[in-house]
């Protein structure tokens, strides 16, 4: 017979098992405890050799964000071999889908025999071959748009279609069961201490029953359930922990707006107004409002003049005519420069350390590695002795303290820097680039009477953060994946 101190939740759990097995809702209404309590008596048993917990894992498939798009619209190349069939034969251009279909339509139509393709002087031409037949992937995403169907019932045939094109996100759902081992079925429930207690209350210790109780003895070897606990956000953490070593090196943080103008996003910084960088394509300009004024005329002017011809630094400019309703369109700020230059044209006079960490937006391609918005580490350094070998060492003293002790760069090019640099970072064999640094240009400096070289360094505080944090997918840091964040704090 097993001899073993037993709690009272733990009791009756062990009296519910009595009648054979029970899942954990089944146990707790037999038992008279909440679900919470019963799995946690349940765990104390299988401590004990009382009780068997045994799991069953099954993987369920549902429609994602762009599944359901597809579920109720028809997939792209249902609606083109619909679309040829009605009209004839055409070029892929001409298509009534989006650019992102069009890019991958065309194999879809061949392998699901829509379309011949037929080359012409002018490029691919879709032959439609008559044939609209139903594949198994179609309907199958109808019906896991509506309700979530395990993997033993899912249709193989259409699943396999579905699974490599990312219309898909699996859902794991655990059942257990609990049932009594041979000790404890042969456990002597008779035996057991009605007296013994196993927490004591204040209601007890005020009327003295605690006196005339057993209490039972504690189990040192036996695993506690974790209790989940408030928090930071690891990158919020990761964010407070980059401000902090800034700050212990003698840096002054400093904030700015989201949106801004194009002077000061890109014109105040010698961007040309030409470059593609203000295209629509990468930057978000906006509608409301359209445009800023911008009062500071003597400003305007001298920029206005460093661009065009070089104004009183030794450049030629860019040789072009530069037009104020350009540097006055509004759009959200493509980086955080924006704020370093604002400060700069208020306090000009050395010495200055700064840094700023804000959002920024421009228009990239949601992907592993990439998002529209995200967030960018600033800093400058405006001292009359500052150099590029003091750039260097200070960054590497950043990431040092970061846990990169492995840092080296490289030449780099960007358009308000030189001489600019790319900074990387050792991580496992690999080397990777985590942000861009140089010194300011004359171009840049000159409009507000700056004679100090400035030193200043950008880096993407989430790509930094992925390496911290060992993971491979951008996106994850912005998804409320609870498990993670519970591995992760």
């Amino acid at each position: 017979m097993v001899k073993v101190d037993l709690s009272s939740n733990e009791i009756k759990i062990l009296k519910a098992l009595q009648g054979g097995t029970l899942s954990p809702s089944e146990a707790s209404l037999a038992s008279g405890l909440g679900e919470k309590e019963t799995m946690s008596a349940a765990s104390w048993l299988r401590s004990k050799g009382l009780v068997k917990i045994s799991e069953k894992s099954t993987t369920f498939y549902l429609t994602n964000n762009e599944g359901q798009k597809y579920a109720e619209e028809g997939l792209p190349e249902r609606r083109a071999a619909e679309w040829l069939n009605q009209f004839g034969e055409s070029p892929i251009e001409d298509l009534p889908l989006d650019e992102g279909e069009k890019k991958v339509v065309v194999g879809w139509l061949k392998r699901k025999n829509f379309v011949d393709l037929e080359k012409t002087e002018g490029g691919l031409k879709l032959v439609p071959t008559g044939n609209l037949n139903e594949t198994p992937d179609e309907p199958l995403l109808v019906l896991l748009n509506r309700r979530p169907i395990s993997e033993k019932k899912v249709d193989k045939e259409g699943l396999t279609l579905l699974k490599g094109r990312q219309l898909l996100e699996t859902r794991e759902e655990i059942t257990r069961k609990f049932s009594l081992t041979p000790d404890g079925q042969n456990f002597d429930l008779k035996s057991i201490d009605d007296n013994l207690i196993g927490e004591l209350t204040p209601e007890m210790i005020q009327s003295g029953v605690w006196k005339d109780k057993v209490f039972q003895r504690y189990g040192l070897d036996t695993n506690v359930e974790p209790t989940d606990h408030a928090t930071l956000h690891p990158l919020t953490h990761f964010t407070e922990e980059i401000r902090s070593i800034f700050l212990q090196m003698g840096f002054t943080e400093i904030e700015g707006d989201y949106v801004e103008s194009a002077f000061w996003n890109m014109d105040a910084l010698f961007i040309p107004q030409d470059h593609p960088a203000r295209e629509l394509q990468d930057t978000f300009y906006l509608s409301e409002p359209a445009s800023f004024v911008i009062n500071d005329e003597e400003t305007m002017d001298r920029v206005k003049a460093i661009h065009e011809d070089g104004g009183e630094t030794e450049s030629v400019g860019w040789g072009s005519d530069w037009s104020r309703e350009v540097a006055q369109q509004a759009l959200l700020r493509t980086h955080t420069t924006v704020g370093t230059i604002r400060y700069l044209s208020e306090h000009s006079e050395p010495p200055i350390r700064v840094f700023s960490v804000g959002r920024v937006f421009r228009r990239e391609a949601l992907d592993a590695t990439h998002l529209p918005e995200f967030t960018q580490v600033e800093g400058i350094i405006v001292e009359p002795e500052a150099n590029f070998g003091m750039l260097i060492g200070v960054l590497k003293e950043f990431y040092r303290r970061m846990g990169f002790p492995d840092v080296r760069v490289r030449p780099a090019y960007f358009p308000y820097t030189e001489p600019s640099m790319e900074v990387e970072v050792k991580f496992g064999d690999s080397w990777l680039e985590l942000g861009g640094s140089g010194i300011f240009r004359p171009e840049v400096t000159a409009p507000f009477g700056i004679d100090c070289p400035v030193l200043a360094w950008g880096l993407g505080l989430e790509r930094l953060a992925m390496l911290r944090l060992g993971i491979k997918d951008i996106r994850m840091l912005y998804q409320s994946d609870l498990q993670w964040l519970k591995e992760t704090i």
